[in-house]
């Protein structure tokens, strides 16, 4: 079964339509599919909508939040919900074509465990397209996961990968990164992108700088996750050194005053000694701060494994198991057109 993780906010006007392509593309290549809509926080009555289509379809759920919690937060409740080995995300706006499914499914079936869309033509304003496209390039270049369109809506995983990844705050646009850091493949896929025809985009400005610093709180999640110290406590031994060695000629300095009084000004107007103390004080913060992480890394991330296993021997009596294997329903995935690429460890 292939589970479709559809989150909703304010797009009542789609839903009717966006089923019936999704149903059409199952009938057309026989897939067995279910559709989770997660409505977050509609005021529209996109829940109506939703519960109608339920309703009429024994294949469709729907989930409502009691509130806007974010997309994060909806994937999240879809992803509970799915009964199928594989995930597919696309957003309710029709900008995303169902008719696409299969090709995520043949990339898929070629090897990888995340494959994400890429829309090369995209029919948004010039203000959205220049900032992704500046965007898609600090991520692929601080994480190591190259891939050319981040922020896609659209993409496909195997559902193996929820059990060891949490989403929070807005890391939705960061699952392939996550995922790639606990050794699981990822690639990408050409996907068409369809102009707008109802309602308008939730996103603006601030959704770039929310972005950027995720971007920051998952390089630190992925580099150092389970050593923090190795961040933090570099950057407090640094700035410890470098305050000590100032320390160090400032007092080399005060000795030779005694002597060459005029040639040396005394310490308490010379502005090194203020850099010099702040700099030990921002050491010792920060080796501080290192060593709390570390504690906290031991005691609460006891439950999440630091590792993610491929394949077991099998146990005595029970046939071999391979974590990394999920059926994606039979045989209903065909040959597309559009180009698809794996993203290799750097």
């Amino acid at each position: 079964m292939i589970s479709l993780v559809i989150p909703v906010y304010n797009e009542r006007d789609s839903l009717a339509e966006l089923h019936a392509e999704i149903a059409e593309t199952a009938q057309q290549h026989g897939l067995t599919l279910e559709v989770v809509f997660v409505d977050d926080g509609s005021t529209d009555g996109s829940w109506d909508v939703i519960r109608r289509l339920a309703g009429e379809h024994p294949w469709v759920r729907g989930i409502r939040l009691r509130r806007n919690f974010g997309k994060a937060a909806a994937l999240s409740a879809g992803f509970r919900a799915v009964r199928g080995d594989v995930v597919l995300t696309l957003d309710a706006d029709l900008q995303d074509d169902p008719k696409e499914i299969v090709r995520f499914l043949e990339a898929l079936q070629s090897g990888l465990d995340v494959v994400s869309g890429w829309k090369k033509k995209r029919y948004d304003p010039w203000h959205k397209v220049w900032p992704s496209r500046i965007f898609n390039l600090m991520v692929s270049a601080l994480t190591g996961v190259r891939l050319h369109d981040h922020n896609c809506g659209m993409k496909c995983y195997r559902t193996q990968i929820f059990q060891e990844i949490r989403l929070y705050g807005e890391l939705h646009r960061f699952i392939p990164v996550l995922a790639h850091a606990r050794g699981y493949r990822v690639g990408e896929i050409v996907v068409r992108h369809r102009p707008r025809k109802f309602g308008h985009s939730k996103y603006g400005v601030r959704r770039f700088i929310k972005g950027f610093l995720d971007l920051l709180t998952v390089k630190f999640l992925t580099g150092f996750g389970q050593r923090p110290q190795h961040l933090l406590g570099s950057i407090g031994l640094i700035s410890f050194l470098v305050g000590n060695l100032v320390m160090i000629y400032l007092a080399g300095t005060w000795v030779l005053r005694l002597w060459y009084p005029e040639a040396f000004r005394p310490l308490h107007e010379r502005p090194a000694l203020v850099y010099a103390v702040a700099a030990l004080l921002l050491g010792a913060q920060m080796m501080s701060i290192g060593f709390l992480a570390e504690l906290i890394t031991a005691y609460q991330g006891r439950d999440e494994d630091s590792y993610s296993i491929a394949e077991e021997t099998p146990r005595m009596g029970t046939a071999p198991q391979d974590h990394a294997s999920a059926t994606t329903s039979g045989d209903g995935a065909s040959a597309g057109d559009g180009a698809w690429a794996e993203v290799t460890n750097p």
